[in-house]
């Protein structure tokens, strides 16, 4: 399967949180999206794995995507080993996406920053021909390397390269959000403890960030990215004649 954009997060539901909007307006446009969640958040706090696992199912489904795939990798142990970087590299050469966008450089749960250097190697790694890999059908894998590498932002702000445009879209993003029911706008917590992301003040906060972002970049609602190999390449100047920002 051919993925023009292929988004990886630590924990089922980080891309919900950091790039949904971009992703559902991707799949609006005609794009072929595919996200990978590295572990099955098995260290959470609220739910279990298997929920989650329903939980993903359900975002994806709201977003369109084309597929999603879980790689098992342990929860809160997300080391930068070539163990861990092999099944990262079999997808990318499975899906051999132009644009791939990653976890946060730094964020508050260490697993954000550890997963976003152990991709960002292993994206790299993928076009090494010498690095070998099988596929589903147990076949050498060819070498692939996306053109673009995009971080979203989580949990703290950065410094963004650009906001992408989710005022039509955003509704879909607290669709995909919500459908994680044990970790979002909980407002009876049950059995279970009130965590930092299940209270419903994060979820107001991520309403604020997304409107926050949006007006920095002229729109309604907004998504920051950062571009991983600076400078951002440019061919033409069609991405200014497509936007109309309001500033």
């Amino acid at each position: 399967m051919k993925i023009d954009i292929l988004a990886f997060g630590a924990h089922p539901d980080d891309t919900e949180l950091g790039c949904s909007g971009t992703l559902a307006k991707l799949v609006q446009k005609g794009k072929k999206v595919a996200v990978v969640d590295l572990t099955r958040g098995e260290m959470g706090s609220r739910g279990t794995p298997e929920i989650r696992m329903k939980e993903a199912a359900n975002a994806a489904e709201v977003l369109g995507l084309s597929a999603r795939d879980n790689l098992g990798l342990p929860d809160t142990e997300l080391v930068n080993t070539r163990e861990f970087q092999l099944p990262v590299i079999e997808k990318v050469r499975h899906y051999k996406p132009h644009i791939c966008l990653i976890s946060a450089p730094f964020d508050r749960h260490p697993d954000h920053g550890d997963a976003s250097r152990l991709i960002t190697d292993a994206l790299y790694y993928s076009g090494l021909r010498k690095i070998e890999t099988r596929g589903r059908d147990k076949k050498p894998q060819k070498p692939h390397r996306p053109a673009h590498v995009l971080h979203y932002m989580q949990d703290r702000p950065f410094e963004p390269d650009f906001i992408f445009d989710i005022s039509e879209t955003f509704h879909l993003k607290e669709k995909a959000i919500t459908a994680f029911a044990t970790q979002f706008n909980v407002k009876d917590p049950g059995d279970e403890p009130q965590t930092y992301v299940s209270n419903p003040e994060f979820y107001e906060v991520m309403k604020a960030k997304a409107r926050h972002y949006g007006h920095l970049g002229g729109f309604t609602y907004g998504e920051p990215f950062k571009y991983a190999q600076k400078p951002v390449p440019l061919a033409s100047f069609d991405i200014f004649d497509q936007t109309f920002p309001k500033r």
